[in-house]
């Protein structure tokens, strides 16, 4: 049986640490301030938001919520967006993926400021990542990942990481960090996604696996090699008919593969809530870098 990794204490423990540094950072006259920009009703998205808003409030950060009309445009949404870049109170900025199908998100993200880009999703801020810069923001979903893993004591250094699902949130980044020189890195990485055949041959393979195609229940207890290290970066809702309603669920088949693998993340309460904690982070740092410019 596999040792369940608890994101939601670690996630804690981060988030405790970040109130320090904001707390600190307000004892010298600046307080942090995070944008959050919602368009449209989407129930997951609202979800998301009030988790992010709420957890602002434990750190001490200051949350600015702006609500947008789900007939929004793309250009009326950058309007917004080039209102707080322009805005000096405000640090940090992100925009609640995905938007309606009517606005441009690539467009929306290159739009934020890269100094405001808590998400880490602009092109600079992407570049910097590939080439191993230690300084600015962390990509929120995998940074989470890479905490877990440290706080749980698994060092990738010469493991075989197998990553599935090549997005740009997660993926490609994912595989990024993996392969870096450095802490918590240094894995020879593959990644694979919809178009690779027979992808069990890769995760089979795999000390560390990685899910991150965005489909329920995916990886099997047959794909999962006896002892890796198992991170369900998924969110699905599916409907149980046991339960009689909807629950989440991630890309792992939980119940088949906590009993291969040596540890493993449940949803929820794996990488969900780091993915907000590293977000409080990088708003921090936004803060921290326009305090001492």
């Amino acid at each position: 049986m596999a040792t369940i990794i608890d994101g939601k204490a670690v996630a804690a423990k981060l988030n405790q640490e970040t109130a320090k540094l904001v707390a600190e950072l307000a004892a010298k006259g600046k307080k942090t301030t995070l944008a959050v920009v919602l368009v449209g009703e989407d129930p997951a998205s609202q979800v998301y938001v009030r988790n992010k808003i709420r957890t602002c409030g434990e750190v001490g950060i200051i949350s600015r919520e702006v609500r947008m009309s789900k007939e929004s445009t793309t250009e009326e949404v950058l309007e917004v967006v080039n209102a707080l870049n322009n805005d000096p109170d405000v640090d940090g900025i992100l925009v609640q993926s995905p938007p309606p199908p009517q606005v441009d998100e690539e467009k929306v993200i290159e739009a934020i400021h890269p100094d405001k880009d808590v998400d880490c999703f602009a092109e600079r801020n992407v570049g910097r990542l590939l080439i191993g810069q230690k300084a600015g923001f962390r990509p929120c979903t995998p940074w989470g990942v890479i905490e877990l893993l440290k706080h749980y004591g698994v060092d990738p250094a010469g493991k075989h990481a197998v990553v599935i699902g090549r997005s740009n949130i997660v993926g490609k980044p994912m595989a990024a960090l993996l392969m870096q020189k450095g802490a918590t890195a240094n894995a020879t990485v593959t990644v694979v996604h919809s178009r690779t055949p027979d992808i069990t041959r890769y995760t089979r393979d795999a000390d560390i696996l990685i899910a991150a195609i965005g489909k329920a229940n995916f990886v099997r207890g047959e794909m999962v090699k006896p002892g890796a290290v198992v991170i369900d970066v998924g969110i699905n809702r599916i409907f149980d008919e046991k339960l009689g309603k909807n629950r989440l669920t991630g890309d792992v088949d939980f119940e088949e593969c906590v009993e291969v693998a040596s540890m493993i993340t449940p949803v929820p309460g794996g990488v969900g809530p780091m993915t907000i904690a590293v977000l409080m982070q990088n708003a921090y740092i936004a803060s921290k870098q326009r305090f001492e410019a």
